[in-house]
């Protein structure tokens, strides 16, 4: 039998392989996937379980082995993942916990005040991450260095501000493309610390009224915050007020703002570059939450001596766009 991914990540290949790990499958439910080449379904078993299993095409081989490895190192910390409870040798297949398909993002029409406890309860699990063992987190991914920081603000140039013409502007975009690179060597002068990469709502799963944290094969060490920079300002947008107080229970200090505010920068900015070349491989979902990751980035720049200046130039240059959108 031919082995090519396509193939190997057939419905029928995926049962036959669960058959072979002791699911007595009864249907197989392909789920909708994210933006990567990962397949995902779910099991149901003549006695009624279910489960999940990913399926990894060859060029993500690595990651399957990775997610085992973050499993094994976030379970130890006590922060709430899917169990894997049954892996392929080749790191094509892995039978997880069916933890359900609600996530946090899920409640976005809900009130602050009924999503003010998750946001809490995230935070918490969010210096769970950050403690964890420095040298193991070293040696899983390349970490959030100043070059790295600086290659996802350059695809967002790339793919976003010049397409729609935000930095045709010849003297302001000297202006930001200088702000922008101070930035992140400001970041990256910091002491690292372990962070999930992608902590925000959408890979917060639901079970039971409390979190289950999913897509941790890419944990590595990144700048201080920037898991809860993600978690307060990728896809859910809590107000300022609410931002500060989970800040403030989290631990962060008003002297530590300064630094959360140039991550949270980095990072919406990254996340708009990120939503648009989405929409250009053919996932256009995330471009609605574009305008509000944009204005949330302008708002973390005027937060900042060094970037107020230009901050209240931006909001003039962009004022169009985001008016229209």
């Amino acid at each position: 039998m031919p082995h090519t991914d396509t193939l190997e990540l057939s419905p029928a290949a995926v049962s036959a392989w669960a058959d072979s790990v002791g699911v007595d499958v009864e249907q197989v439910e392909a789920l909708p996937g994210d933006v990567s080449p990962r397949l995902y379904f779910r099991l149901r078993s003549r006695s009624g379980e279910s489960s999940i299993v990913a399926c990894y095409p060859e060029s993500l081989r690595s990651a399957c082995e990775r997610f085992g490895e973050t499993t094994r190192l976030l379970e130890k910390a006590g922060v709430p993942v899917p169990s894997v409870l049954a892996r392929d040798p080749d790191h094509r297949f892995m039978l997880l916990e069916d933890v359900g398909s609600c996530s946090l993002y899920d409640l976005a029409g809900r009130t602050w005040q009924e999503l003010e406890p998750y946001l809490h309860q995230a935070a918490e699990l969010a210096g769970r991450i950050a403690g964890l063992d420095v040298p193991a987190v070293a040696g899983l991914s390349p970490p959030l260095d100043r070059a790295l920081l600086e290659r996802e603000l350059e695809q967002t140039w790339r793919e976003f501000l010049a397409p729609r013409s935000l930095v045709s502007e010849p003297q302001l975009a000297g202006r930001l493309e200088r702000a922008l690179a101070a930035l992140c060597a400001q970041l990256a002068a910091q002491p690292p610390w372990p962070c999930h990469r992608d902590f925000m709502a959408r890979n917060l799963a639901l079970k039971d009224g409390s979190l289950v944290v999913l897509d941790h094969q890419d944990l590595r060490l990144g700048p201080p915050c920037y898991d809860l920079a993600s978690l307060l300002n990728d896809s859910l947008f809590p107000p300022e007020e609410l931002a500060f107080r989970v800040l403030d229970r989290a631990g962060v200090k008003e002297s530590e703002r300064p630094g959360y505010h140039r991550v949270a920068a980095q990072r919406t900015l990254k996340a708009v570059g990120t939503f648009a070349r989405f929409a250009e491989r053919g996932s256009p979902r995330h471009l609605p939450l574009i305008p509000p990751t944009l204005t949330r980035a302008l708002g973390h720049l005027a937060r900042l001596p060094e970037s107020q200046e230009l901050c209240a130039e931006l909001s003039q240059a962009w004022a169009t766009y985001l008016l229209l959108h």
